[in-house]
C-alpha cells in the first residue's frame, strides 16, 4: 500500500521540468575569478536556485550572479544541478561552501582539490562518471586537466545542496583577485 502523497502531473507542467543540453544557456560565471587566467569556463544552471540572501561581498552563489539566474528548471528543492565547461588548466579559484558539492566528470580528467587539515592541497583525478562529494566546509576547486588538444573543452556535472547556498573564495583566492584588479574588498 502506498503512503506518500502523489499526485498526476500535466505533460505541459512536467515538460518545464526538462533540459536539453542543446537549449541550455551558459554563463561565464559571473564570479570574481572568471575572466583570471586559469579560471575561464561556461557555468549551465540546470536544476538551480537563486542567488543566495545575504549576497555581495565575500558571499556569493556557487554558480555565480548571472547563471544563478538563469536556471533552466527554476525550482527550490533543497538541489542544484549543473555543468561546468572549460579547456585543460581551467577551474575555479580554491573556495568553500555552506553545503555539499559533488563532482561528476562527463568527459575529460578532472582534478579536484582540497585543503587537508595541516593546510596543504591535496588532489584526486576523477573521469567520466566517477565521483568527488566534499562536505560543507572544505576548501575545494576543480580544474580540466585532460590531456591533449589544449582547446577541446570537457563537461563536468556539479550537485550543491541546500535552495540559497552560499560561497566564498579563500583568503589567498581574495588576494590573488584584489592582486590582479579582479576583487575590491
Amino acid at each position: 500500500m502506498e503512503t506518500l502523497p502523489r499526485a498526476g502531473l500535466p505533460r505541459a507542467q512536467m515538460m518545464k521540468r526538462v533540459a536539453f543540453f542543446k537549449d541550455l544557456k551558459g554563463s561565464d560565471g559571473g564570479l570574481p575569478d572568471s575572466k583570471m587566467k586559469g579560471c575561464i569556463r561556461t557555468l549551465y544552471n540546470v536544476i538551480g536556485f537563486q542567488p543566495p540572501e545575504g549576497e555581495g561581498g565575500a558571499i556569493t552563489s556557487p554558480v555565480g550572479d548571472d547563471a544563478a539566474r538563469m536556471s533552466a528548471i527554476p525550482v527550490s528543492e533543497g538541489f542544484n544541478l549543473g555543468y561546468c565547461r572549460a579547456k585543460p588548466g581551467n577551474g575555479p579559484m580554491m573556495h568553500n561552501h555552506d553545503t555539499n558539492e559533488t563532482f561528476i566528470p562527463m568527459t575529460g580528467k578532472w582534478r579536484c582539490s582540497w585543503i587537508n587539515e595541516k593546510g596543504e592541497v591535496e588532489s584526486v583525478d576523477a573521469g567520466p562518471f566517477d565521483v568527488v562529494s566534499f562536505p560543507p566546509g572544505c576548501a575545494r576547486r576543480f580544474e580540466n586537466v585532460t590531456p591533449g588538444d589544449p582547446n577541446e573543452e570537457a563537461i563536468l556535472m556539479f550537485v550543491i545542496g541546500g535552495n540559497g547556498p552560499k560561497a566564498e573564495f579563500t583568503d589567498q583566492a581574495m588576494d590573488e583577485l584584489v592582486a590582479a584588479g579582479a576583487w575590491k574588498r
